[in-house]
């Protein structure tokens, strides 16, 4: 079983060219009432990475480590400056399985092998208040590296850590840093140490070549499909350690590459981009057991939480929680199966491929403003198609499946303009706006055909259990009424819109 701690650090470094350095007089910082002497440690650490340091490359470390309080295995995985998640699991001859899916959309079918060595001596202080409180923990690492796998490289330096205690408040940081640049101190010029270890002992870890600025329609249809992929294989963890929000945003991602793939056709070639493009179908489809049924959930306890108590009946509550549970656990478990399969690795290989050498077709060398804008109105105009059917569709089943598929549509013509806002500037931004508004008016209708599946679904087991089914019936109304409001309020939006637009 692996542990997640939020690490907030910042690392320093003396003038010496080596980086050395001694440990300051820490008395002085605001809010520090003693330092407390916590001795040496010893500390010995293997990070691994693939042969082509794929995680040094994302800013990804993964070390076995002994010595110290914290023995075992860590994967640090980037939040923010001087903020990562480090990931724990316990020691083992072999990296966890734990942590080996963590960094799975990174390695893939690649090995993990012993990269750099480090051995350090910790010295460590505690900054503690007038309780006794921890505030931060100060070490000062006389730190030896040697390259290992073929590299005989080696290096050694010292450096200083402030790492502040948990749940503390981030300004303390400031103080430190303050009293640590009086003493000659200075941030470190590395992220980390294995990062100083892979530029002081013979080779840096590789760095994507820079991106440049987009001039073309190809490029600016490139640089959107680039920075979905890179969410893609950045929210792969966080899916797996299920972080909030992070299915939802892996499922838009995947989603605004299908719809550029075919909103972008003169663009790229799409006897390239459909295959993927179905891929991608299958892997939102995946994405969405998941997130559909978070937000049924979410909508019938806000639901439940605006009746009155007369018009509650049964166990309502405990039914609701018992069904979303069920269906939760079932789908996490067949996601991370879905994430940890064959399948899933082709489909990242082939973007990684695609956005590597693109298909371009011969208008991908074309002025942006012409091409793109046309592929832009083409898809309006196929919205506003479907729209007018929904429009003239009396209310039912199918002017329900008639919004769903106009809301779809909304959704690419979205993505379509987020791709072209670059090159088109203030239309396509206002293009974007007038879509979100649109699709979250269709979207609520869509979730109010969904849940009164879902309560149908609840009433008919509450029935066979002997419960009342009242209060399912009293919700189904509600959200009755929540999609006739949608639909009456429909036409005006619309309007609106079409006013607006000018693409």
């Amino acid at each position: 079983m692996a542990d997640t701690k939020r690490e907030i650090e910042r690392k320093y470094e003396g003038p010496a060219a080596d980086g050395g350095t001694e440990m300051p007089d820490l008395s002085g910082v605001p809010g520090v009432a003693r330092v407390v002497d916590k001795g040496v440690a010893e500390l010995d650490a293997t990070y691994y990475d693939t042969p082509d340091q794929r995680l040094a490359t994302a800013s990804l470390t993964l070390r076995r480590r002994t010595g110290g309080d914290d023995a075992g295995w860590h994967l640090k995985l980037p939040v923010a400056e001087s903020v990562r998640d480090e990931i724990r699991a316990p020691l083992s001859d072999t990296v966890p399985r734990a942590i080996t899916g963590l960094v799975r959309s990174r390695v893939r079918e690649a090995e993990l092998v012993p990269l750099v060595r480090l051995r350090s001596a910790r010295d460590i202080r505690h900054l503690v208040d007038d309780s006794g409180a921890l505030l931060a923990e100060v070490s000062l690492d006389r730190v030896r590296a040697d390259r290992l796998g073929g590299g005989d490289g080696t290096a050694e330096w010292t450096e200083l850590e402030v790492e502040l205690a948990d749940d503390g408040d981030p300004a303390f940081l400031d103080k430190v840093e303050k009293k640590l640049r009086k003493a000659g101190l200075s941030r470190s010029t590395s992220s980390s140490k294995l990062a100083k270890a892979l530029s002081t002992t013979g080779e840096r870890a590789r760095k994507p070549a820079p991106r440049k600025d987009p001039a073309t329609a190809g490029d600016h249809v490139l640089a959107y499909l680039r920075a979905q992929y890179d969410a893609i294989v950045e929210l792969d963890p966080a899916v797996r350690r299920d972080l909030p929000d992070s299915v939802h945003s892996m499922r838009v991602a995947t989603r605004r590459m299908r719809s550029t793939f075919r909103s972008y056709g003169k663009v790229l070639d799409r006897a390239v981009t459909d295959p993927i493009g179905d891929e991608l179908k299958w892997l939102a489809g995946e994405l969405g057991v998941d997130r559909d049924q978070e937000v049924l959930t979410e909508r019938l306890t806000e639901s439940l939480g605006r009746l009155p108590r007369t018009l509650l009946s049964g166990p309502v509550r405990t039914r609701l929680r018992t069904w979303a549970h069920a269906r939760h656990g079932g789908s996490r478990r067949r996601l991370i199966a879905v994430l940890d399969g064959k399948r899933y690795l082709a489909l990242l290989a082939a973007l990684d491929a695609l956005v590597t050498d693109p298909p371009l077709l011969k208008a991908a060398g074309d002025d942006p403003a012409k091409v793109i804008a046309k592929a832009v109105r083409k898809d309006f105009g196929k919205l506003s198609d479907l729209v007018e059917q929904a429009l003239d569709r009396p209310p039912g089943a199918d002017r329900d499946l008639a919004m769903h598929e106009a809301r779809k549509k909304a959704k690419r013509t979205r993505y379509a303009a987020e791709a072209a806002a670059p090159a088109l500037g203030g239309p396509a931004a206002g293009l974007v706006k007038s879509m979100k508004s649109l699709q979250g008016l269709l979207g609520d209708h869509q979730d109010s055909v969904m849940t009164r599946e879902a309560l149908r679904e609840l009433a008919a087991l509450a029935h066979a259990a002997g419960e009342s089914s009242f209060t399912y019936g009293v919700l189904y109304g509600r959200e009755e009424q929540r999609a006739a409001e949608a639909e009456a309020a429909l036409p005006g939006t619309w309007e609106k819109i079409e006013v607006q637009t000018a693409v």
